[in-house]
């Protein structure tokens, strides 16, 4: 029998309906851990990105949105900058050394490798990278998981790159320093970082043809 309760100053039985045989109430929402709750936190980052931008993204909203509290997001990226670096990275496969072109010649190679790279990093990607380089420059740990996270891969690829030009006998990788080896992708991000717009497929074409092959080269 259900509760008393007083109608008109009258104690009364209130009474309950049975639930039907054979139906359940709802069960609560089942309280994610490990790596599902990362993913729910990482997507629910990336949504609330593209839904305020950068600047108006903020770690309530993301918690908000993932269904958690603000402590949880802070336990595993201890700023705004962090947490979108890790969603950016969870939600842009990186460039593989394996799914580098092989066009017959190193300018080749390099076109197409930037081309790749030109499309791979666009959109809300591009918006999020020139959010978080300004929150860089106050921090230089950001910079370093920045190109960690985000470049670090992309930049596995000159060895492959390099290794075939070789072997075609068109440069000697033992006489080219690693900075010249990575100056193509350097100045590639800088662009994607400092411009307004999409790359222009010019711009590439003069970062192989006026920088990156003279200095190669150069050297071999």
């Amino acid at each position: 029998m259900g509760r008393p309760i007083s109608v008109n100053g009258t104690r009364a039985a209130a009474s309950v309906e049975p639930e039907p045989h054979g139906e359940r109430r709802p069960d609560r929402p089942t309280r994610r851990r490990g790596a599902a709750l990362e993913q729910a936190l990482l997507e629910a980052a990336w949504d609330e990105l593209a839904a305020s931008g950068y600047s108006n993204l903020s770690m309530e909203a993301v918690a908000e949105r993932a269904g958690t509290s603000k402590p949880v997001l802070y336990r595993r990226w201890p700023s705004r900058a962090e947490l979108i670096i890790a969603a950016v990275a969870y939600k842009t496969p990186p460039l593989a050394p394996e799914g580098v072109v092989d066009t017959g010649s190193l300018r080749g190679d390099m076109l197409a490798l930037l081309r790749t790279a030109s499309r791979h990093y666009s959109g809300l990607f591009r918006e999020a990278l020139q959010g978080v380089i300004s929150d860089c420059y106050r921090d230089p740990q950001l910079s370093a998981h920045l190109r960690a996270d985000i470049f670090g891969n992309a930049a596995k690829v000159m060895p492959v790159i390099l290794a075939r030009a070789a072997g075609r006998g068109e440069v000697d990788i033992t006489t080219v320093p690693p900075r010249v080896a990575r100056s193509a992708l350097d100045l590639f991000r800088h662009e994607l970082l400092t411009s307004s717009g999409p790359i222009a497929r010019t711009t590439l074409v003069e970062i192989v043809d006026e920088v990156f092959l003279p200095l190669v080269l150069k050297t071999s």
